[in-house]
């Protein structure tokens, strides 16, 4: 169980061995205007139609490259006035004899299958920016909440101060030290206000629109709610689910692939073809029989010496397959080290939010009691500005512990895979 409890009400969370994740793992937080801008976002946003349309790509190129294992069949006609007409029909037919096709449509097929998981990387990218976007701005709409808050404490005291510098009870001094702690409040507020345009202005162009058109959606810590179990999956389990490393295992077949096109370029290609026809004085005999012809051939062709070119290049292909998989192991560690950087932060939030609420409230207390004893008189200005102080920092710490708690959950499913294989897309 993790430790600690929201403010929100959103209660405690815990840890779930072997749990799954929901496709739309975005819905746990139960907010319907974080689904429906996600949905949205997932219709429009270009980042998405670019990748599928880079998919569609690569699964045409794969269905061309298997046109290799097919004869290839050329038909042509030539007709001269008042001359030969020759019609004409050729077929040729490389067999694949030391693998040079079966091995370049693997490699064809490699890549269609990293640019699926590259589709599903930029799926889960998009999704997680709008959640994480979206705890932003209930962040931020928390932080000013919490500075207006303190602008009014500040306002209400500087009012008692100059009441009581009217009465003489007071200096001066107290009454300038406390306007210059309302003016630090005030500064406070126009940064974070422009913090909050343009995380909204994020949200619009992740939506996949124009910063004129604005969502409408709007978030707070009060719409959102923490996901009450938190899934832990097995390593093999992640390895088979994180996109990325789907993609660069792909990326590392098709290198392998490439290995063996090149060893192919190096051996003999045989080419077999056949070709017939008619050629006859006039079109009015094209189908005459004695005027029909026919040919067959074969062509066995081996490179005797290119310098070593052909060499290298294999040379290359085999580099380049050393490069893919220390990728695929650099890939694997990166999304190990995500999780674990996840799993240790939710540790330690529950623990943050409970003792950030605890100070925030302890901060609070102790402004009010200041704040009734400056105005009996009892205590002095210094008192009062290092309660402001205390108590506008614990709010912050307090604002910034729930949205890193927030922030967390969301990066653990982001780290898990995001559940894409849960998804019932039919893009």
């Amino acid at each position: 169980i993790l430790p600690g409890r929201l403010a929100t009400g959103s209660g405690t969370q815990r840890f779930a061995d072997g749990a799954d994740i929901p496709g739309q793992w975005w819905r746990l937080f139960r907010s319907r205007a974080l689904t429906d801008l996600v949905g949205r976002a997932l219709q429009q946003n270009a980042d998405i139609q670019a990748a599928q349309a880079a998919l569609r790509a690569a699964r045409e190129n794969a269905a061309s490259a298997r046109g290799a294992f097919y004869p290839q069949v050329i038909a042509n006609l030539n007709s001269l006035t008042y001359s030969l007409t020759t019609a004409q029909l050729t077929v040729s037919y490389s067999p694949d004899v030391f693998g040079l096709t079966r091995r370049t449509v693997e490699s064809a097929d490699a890549q269609t299958r990293q640019q699926n998981f590259q589709v599903e990387a930029t799926y889960l990218t998009l999704t997680s920016n709008v959640v994480l976007a979206a705890i932003q701005e209930a962040s931020t709409r928390a932080q000013i909440e919490a500075t207006r808050k303190v602008i009014k404490t500040a306002t209400d005291l500087l009012t008692i101060l100059r009441r009581q510098f009217a009465a003489g009870q007071v200096a001066n001094a107290d009454v300038l030290v406390q306007a210059a702690a309302l003016a630090q409040a005030q500064q406070a507020l126009p940064p974070l206000e422009k913090q909050l345009g343009q995380t909204r202005d994020q949200l619009t162009a992740l939506a996949g629109q124009y910063s004129s058109d604005e969502v409408a959606e709007t978030f707070s810590f009060g719409s959102l709610h923490l996901p009450r179990e938190l899934p832990v999956s097995l390593p093999s389990t992640l390895v088979a689910h994180r996109p990325d490393v789907q993609a660069a295992q792909a990326n590392l077949a098709s290198a392998s692939a490439q290995v063996g096109v090149a060893v192919a370029n190096r051996l003999p290609v045989v080419n077999l073809t056949a070709q017939g026809g008619s050629s006859p004085a006039n079109f009015a005999n094209l189908f005459a029989p004695q005027t029909f012809f026919y040919a067959l051939g074969a062509n066995v062709a081996q490179t005797v010496f290119d310098g070593g070119t052909l060499y290298h290049r294999q040379k290359q292909a085999e580099a380049e397959y050393d490069q893919a998989y220390q990728q695929y192991r650099s890939t694997v560690i990166t999304a190990f080290q995500n999780v674990a950087d996840a799993l240790r932060a939710l540790q330690t939030d529950g623990a943050a939010v409970a003792a950030a609420v605890a100070s925030e409230r302890a901060a609070e207390k102790s402004l009010k009691i200041a704040t009734e004893q400056l105005s009996a008189g009892q205590v002095g200005a210094a008192i009062i500005l290092t309660a402001q102080q205390t108590f506008a920092q614990a709010q912050l710490t307090r604002v910034q512990a729930e949205a890193g708690r927030f922030g967390d959950t969301a990066a653990l499913f982001q780290a898990l895979g995001g559940g894409w294989w849960n998804r019932n897309d039919p893009q």
